[in-house]
């Protein structure tokens, strides 16, 4: 149990410690101009938060908040048992690590939806302060998921004859996302690219048993019955 636990440990510690400098040294939403650019133009440092879902989706407002989050909540109970009884049954090793990661990411997410609406102030037009004397910006399982990494690896524009999009720009990859998101993403891939080794049938090997002989002067004949 203490390799999930520290896989778990150490994808949250790197996911909070990033998601905090973020939160208290970038201002939200800010231009172009103003992001961090960490190689070249394609892997840049842009704070944004978002109400929803991994990756910056959306889902149904206030109400749509507090459902997702008791959502998350019950997912994350329930991955988290899932967990332990892999870990005591000692099933597959990287499984259990591919569900540890899923986990953390899980869990990580969830501490900024329950707890940065308490401990942070309001960030607009300016850097947002840590436990401020006027209380947060948002009461319990209100506060928003923080989302900072963003990948434009290639912008360009489609066609004027394609379908929906035709004339429109485009930018691979758009969604902003964190470290959590990215540890879910890692787990799941894993699990998809492995399947056959997590959930594949083994096989059974089933050894023939000689026939009885007990004439021990013919040996090779069968006794029939």
């Amino acid at each position: 149990m203490k390799k999930p636990l520290l896989i778990v440990f150490l994808v949250l510690l790197i996911d909070q410690l990033i998601k905090i400098y973020v939160k208290t040294h970038f201002i939200l939403d800010v231009g172009e101009q103003d992001e961090y650019h960490v190689i070249g133009h394609w892997f840049n440092i842009h704070f944004t938060e978002n109400n929803g879902m991994a990756y910056g989706m959306e889902f149904g407002g206030q109400f749509g908040k507090i459902f997702l989050s008791a959502f998350r909540i019950v997912a994350v109970t329930g991955i988290g048992y899932y967990l332990f009884t892999l870990t005591r049954k000692k099933e597959d090793k990287l499984y259990i690590v591919c569900i540890a990661l899923i986990f953390a990411g899980a869990l990580g997410n969830i501490i900024d939806s329950a707890f940065y609406g308490l401990i942070f102030s309001d960030e607009s037009y300016e850097i947002a302060k840590f436990m401020p004397v006027g209380g947060g910006y948002a009461g319990f399982l209100h506060g928003k998921v923080v989302d900072m990494f963003y990948f434009p690896i290639m912008e360009g524009h489609f066609p004027a004859w394609f379908p929906f999009w035709g004339s429109e720009d485009f930018i691979f990859f758009r969604p902003v996302f964190n470290f959590a998101d990215a540890s879910i993403s890692c787990g799941v891939a894993l699990i998809i690219l492995c399947q056959k080794r997590f959930f594949g049938k083994k096989s059974v090997v089933v050894e023939e048993t000689p026939p009885l002989n007990p004439d021990p002067e013919h040996p090779h004949e069968q006794t029939s019955f």
